[in-house]
């Protein structure tokens, strides 16, 4: 929560990276209770969702005031994400039917993950065509110098405006890229990983 903290207060919005599904809970309150619920969401695994990956207790996520972004195979995520249509769904640009995957999701909000390698480049930039042009809240995770300008190029072409997007960059030293973008009024988020239930 202190790091959370920080980072709000330095213009940044968070997302707190919860691996124990022990642990939702008392990260979904204390960021509550920090007064941080607008600019903090909460990115669970699929292996994190509380209740395992059926039988997920949905209205116990619904009644949180932070976004939930979700990650792991579409029949584990996607019928979460039916029930919460305001969180957000994690697609990975490498994994298979990628585009396509986006495509069903371009009218949420939706966190695009970057790969490595040429291959994973030009799907990253597939995918990301196909969410700035849809309706939805793309937020998209790189820290490659070409894809931030790339991304920034695509939402520019879509007429995005900086308050419809975002960048998502992982927690540390906040590089020049960061600090360029902030700088520009686009907005970026930093991942934060939980370890345990020590919020």
């Amino acid at each position: 929560m202190e790091a959370a903290g920080t980072l709000v207060a330095a213009g940044r919005r968070v997302s707190l990276e919860v691996a124990d599904p022990a642990a939702v809970a008392v990260v979904a309150a204390g960021v509550v209770d920090a007064g941080l619920a607008d600019r903090c969401e909460v990115t669970l695994s699929s292996g994190a969702l509380p209740g395992g990956s059926s039988g997920v207790p949905v209205a116990r996520l619904a009644g949180l005031t932070v976004d939930l972004a979700l990650a792991g195979p579409a029949a584990v995520v996607d019928p979460v994400a039916r029930a919460l249509p305001g969180a957000r769904v994690v697609v990975a640009a490498g994994s298979p039917a990628a585009e396509d995957r986006c495509r069903a999701l371009a009218g949420r909000r939706v966190r695009l993950v970057a790969g490595r390698g040429t291959g994973a480049e030009l799907a990253f930039v597939r995918c990301l065509n196909v969410l700035m042009a849809g309706a939805g809240e793309p937020a998209v995770a790189t820290v490659d110098p070409r894809l931030i300008a790339i991304t920034g190029e695509r939402a520019a072409w879509n007429g995005r405006t900086p308050d419809s997007w975002e960048h998502v960059m992982p927690w540390g030293e906040p590089t020049e890229d960061q600090h360029r973008v902030l700088a520009a009024g686009y907005a970026v988020r930093v991942l934060v990983p939980v370890a345990g239930d020590r919020a």
